[in-house]
């Protein structure tokens, strides 16, 4: 009966210890306060896998950003909407632009008093707004990601109606000017809200003022762990390295480097850059799993047929023009996320992402080499890497030593053996000469019979 009793007082105390345990909620948070670009796309790749790791129970992205490229931003939104987890999102300032496309993909939105979220019109580096196909784009990617939670049912009485729980109008709205929305915003004025405005029109599941009243207060997680992501160095410069701009100018140096060592002899510098550039190209594609073997090999492939076309065969055919389409193929395919030759993962417009990385990439490598080939020689730093002496016949400057050309007919003896060059002794004198008669032996005597090319030729 003790041990029956010792027995169950264990097995109470370990049941009461895994339920007090088991009520403890983990949440797993991702900063979000850079510009949006590869290495936030990275974070969240990464921090979604360590999520899942740790068995978290919500996932909160805690975000400070101004935007960045459009193109991590969907690839992020859709990471979000198809993510397992819960996401929730924390404005604490600003969400602009591509912040604000992957703030609305959030299960809940919770703002800062002041802070505010919306202007995702899509614009250039320069800070101009992009052509109106740019923002067609963006506009239905907004409106399709409000739609993608649904609609509430309200019942009132016997009506029943059907309401967005994030109206698509409202997040078209942030993206073009024209977009009206009733006592909200008149046209020619871009959306952004302030946090009482996204409230009100449910875009703000509530406001705090920091991250542990988000999750004790409107999560109601009164006991929880918080794991903070913490990006390593190696993540930062592999992010940095898959950047868009980064790797369009890892092309240009490529294309570049290409050409400059074909117009000059031997190996040099400018083989050097280019095989470099391609190691930064490949190498982070690589470890990320994106650029698979067989895609560098179409690439090298590329190169070796535009080789052969340059240096064997005449003319410009079928080698160059399969070498270009090769090696475009190979700097294209290495970026897509596909697995051996099963595109079913790419994401949509990943593929034209990647085609007008590489095109552009390689059309201002071509204008690079344009502009540094007609810079060579004038001024600057390429002054000194070109010859521009005049060499005049007038200054003693002559392509061969004319007067050897009297020394034809005249007789004299093989200084050396002839095998068939060596040296001849002409009026005292040593020159250099070649034998037409095949090997003569040292001592012989000789006849200079021709001068050809800037040599003299010479017979028994």
């Amino acid at each position: 009966m003790e041990k029956k009793l010792v027995f169950l007082t264990i097995v109470g105390l370990f049941l009461s210890l895994s339920l007090m345990y088991a009520t403890e909620n983990v949440i797993f948070k991702i900063d979000i306060k850079r510009e949006i670009g590869s290495t936030t796309w990275l974070y969240i790749q990464k921090g979604f896998e360590e999520a899942a790791e740790k068995n978290a129970d919500a996932i909160l992205l805690h975000m400070n950003t101004y935007g960045g490229e459009v193109v991590y931003a969907d690839s992020i939104r859709t990471k979000i909407l198809n993510s397992e987890l819960p996401v929730y999102v924390f404005i604490d300032n600003n969400a602009a632009s591509a912040g604000a496309l992957i703030s609305i993909a959030c299960d809940k939105i919770f703002m800062r008093p002041g802070a505010s979220f919306g202007a995702a019109t899509v614009v250039n580096q320069t800070g101009e707004q992009m052509p109106d196909k740019y923002q067609s784009y963006m506009r239905a990617t907004m409106r399709a990601t409000a739609e993608a939670h649904g609609k509430d049912t309200i019942i009132s009485g016997n009506d029943t109606t059907y309401r967005w729980k994030r109206d698509p109008l409202i997040a078209e709205a942030m993206v073009d000017e024209r977009t009206v929305v009733p006592n909200l915003i008149d046209s020619g004025k871009t959306l952004t809200f302030t946090a009482l405005e996204a409230q009100q029109y449910g875009y703000c599941e509530g406001l705090a003022d920091n991250v542990d009243e988000v999750i004790t207060k409107h999560l109601k997680f009164e006991d929880y762990e918080l794991i903070i992501f913490r990006p390593t160095t190696m993540d930062n410069i592999r992010g940095f390295l898959m950047s868009s701009i980064f790797q369009g100018i890892l092309i240009m140096l490529i294309i570049g480097g290409i050409y400059f060592e074909l117009q000059t002899p031997g190996v040099g510098f400018p083989l050097i850059v280019s095989i470099t550039a391609a190691l930064l190209y490949f190498a982070p594609l690589y470890i990320e799993g994106m650029a698979a073997n067989w895609e560098i090999i179409v690439f090298v492939i590329g190169l070796v047929l535009i080789g052969l076309e340059i240096f064997v065969i005449p003319g410009f055919g079928i080698a160059g023009i399969s070498g270009i389409v090769f090696v475009v193929a190979g700097l294209t395919l290495s970026l897509l996320e596909n697995v051996d030759f099963n595109f079913d993962g790419v994401e949509t417009g990943g593929v034209g992402k990647a085609l007008m990385t590489v095109i552009l990439g390689t059309g201002f490598g071509f204008a690079l080499v344009l502009y540094l080939s007609s810079r060579i020689g004038s001024k600057g730093i390429f002054r000194n890497i070109a010859l521009n002496t005049n060499l005049e016949n007038s200054e003693g400057y002559v392509g061969v030593e004319l007067s050897l050309k009297e020394l034809v007919g005249q007789e004299g003896v093989a200084h050396s053996d002839l095998r068939p060059s060596g040296k001849i002794k002409l009026n005292g004198k040593l020159y250099d000469a070649v034998s037409e008669g095949g090997f003569i032996a040292q001592g012989t005597t000789i006849r200079v019979v021709r001068f050809e090319m800037g040599q003299l030729y010479v017979a028994e």
